[in-house]
């Protein structure tokens, strides 16, 4: 995918995971994101070592099947990633939560949060996942819009849930069932 500010692609992270300064590239990402309102589900910017761990906690259920990680380049620098990983209760495990997708500030509007959707979507349904399922946070009119275009659909609201300070937000659940689905 060419943009105006360089060339872009998104990949599917292996085993091996991301490099230190990917890793780092991700915490000060999101730091950005989180500082300026982002609802990404922390209040304030989450610690380096939090966001390397989470990222290594990804990465380690890549191998079985368990997670997906992909992550956006723009000449070869990360400005967005994105994540599911497959519910632990046996009796949900043919189910995965797609729980974060980022893309840097600058770089929203080009395409690469559908971009980076659309790879997890295929990553599900080549491991098997049966339903797709994410929650977001019901100001997040952009977040709504892409993720219905993509045949996310709702299947439940909690009004008032989310607390920002003292700023409420409905939580929004979504759900795209892959059964039947081919890539």
């Amino acid at each position: 995918m060419n943009s105006a500010v360089g060339y872009s692609e998104v990949r599917l992270i292996g085993t091996g995971g991301l490099t230190r300064s990917e890793t780092e590239t991700v915490a000060e990402l999101l730091h950005g994101l989180v500082a300026g309102g982002a609802a990404l589900g922390w209040v304030s910017p989450p610690a380096p070592d939090e966001v390397a761990v989470l990222l290594a906690d990804v990465t380690a259920g890549i191998g079985p099947g368990d997670a997906a990680l992909a992550v956006a380049y723009v000449e070869e620098a990360p400005v967005g990633f994105g994540y599911w990983r497959r519910y632990e209760r046996p009796t949900h495990r043919v189910n995965a939560d797609l729980e974060k997708i980022a893309v840097a500030p600058e770089h929203q509007g080009a395409g690469l949060g559908r971009t980076l959707t659309t790879v997890l979507i295929a990553a599900a349904v080549q491991h098997s996942i049966e339903v797709l399922t994410l929650d977001l946070r019901g100001d997040n009119a952009r977040a709504v819009a892409l993720y219905e275009s993509l045949g996310f659909r709702r299947y439940g609201t909690l009004e008032n849930f989310v607390a920002r300070g003292p700023a409420r937000y409905d939580k929004l659940f979504y759900a795209l069932d892959l059964r039947g689905v081919t890539v």
